[in-house]
């Protein structure tokens, strides 16, 4: 039995952690329905916008980039692949060194998922002003760098 002069546990409801998964899960499966139209995954939108914006090009620079492992990294790009929307190129003088590159279908399709992800944005935060959006904005940045997560210099 509880003694009365102890506070009760908290509850769910009273940990940030809960609502930011809340609002990360209808951030996420909001858009995944949204691309979903376009035959691709959140993890795929993930790979080829990084790969159409020239951020990484090989494998292992996508799945840093991107934060997911390798072996789950190589499973994505063998879906794309499949789908005809990446290449693997090998390099004539290593051929163990592999870059990664868009397929003309992939080259057409990404800005169109990019409006998708900024329609997505402009469901969720626009709610936000400009001014609260740039405070959000540094807030993760903050939370994130406490936790050793590179953020984008923008978010300071």
């Amino acid at each position: 039995m509880q003694d009365p002069k102890e506070r009760p546990p908290s509850g769910l409801h009273d940990h940030l952690g809960y609502w930011v998964d809340r609002l990360r899960g209808l951030v996420s499966g909001s858009f995944e329905a949204l691309i979903a139209e376009q035959g691709v995954t959140v993890a795929q939108w993930s790979a080829l916008i990084t790969l159409y914006r020239g951020e990484a090009q090989t494998p292992a620079d996508i799945a840093r980039h991107i934060d997911v492992d390798p072996g789950a990294l190589t499973r994505l790009l063998d879906r794309l692949e499949s789908k005809g929307l990446i290449r693997r190129v090998r390099d004539r003088s290593d051929r163990r060194s592999v870059t990664i590159e868009l397929t003309t279908a992939a080259r057409k399709i990404t800005p169109v998922l990019a409006g998708l992800a900024d329609e997505n944005d402009r469901a969720f935060f626009g709610v936000l002003s400009a001014a609260e959006r740039r405070q959000f904005q540094r807030l993760l940045a903050k939370l994130l760098r406490g936790h050793n997560v590179e953020t984008p210099a923008g978010w300071m």
